[in-house]
């Protein structure tokens, strides 16, 4: 089965990237390296979440859009990427993102595979 397991930066998180950028990159690619290795890692993405704000649409049911700038969801938390990642299961996609070495925020969601 694949999951993303969806990643959200907390100010914690923010705050260890700005101090040393250098060492937090190495943890997350040692993680990334280890999943690659095991055949598990399908792919992913990073966003950008220092010098970009978001935009937010939200279309109602009349049909008119609402655009305005910054995340869908407020909070401490910040949506900052996502990996895909094939599994045999749940709790095996819960022990991958366990392993995460770093401080964030892990949401993990089956894929829908198509019929």
């Amino acid at each position: 089965m694949k999951y993303a397991l969806v990643i959200f930066e907390t100010d914690e998180s923010r705050r260890r990237i700005q101090d040393d950028r250098a060492a937090y990159r190495k943890e997350y690619e040692g993680w990334i390296g280890n999943l690659a290795a095991a055949g598990k890692l399908v792919g992913g993405e990073a966003l950008e979440t220092e010098h970009a704000t978001p935009a937010t649409i939200r279309r109602t049911v009349e049909g008119t859009s609402a655009v305005t700038d910054g995340p869908a969801q407020t909070g401490e938390e910040t949506l900052g990427g996502w990996f895909i990642v094939e599994v045999a299961d749940r709790a095996e996609a819960v022990e991958l993102a366990k392993s995460l070495p770093t401080q964030e925020t892990i949401e993990i969601r089956p894929i829908l595979e198509s019929a």
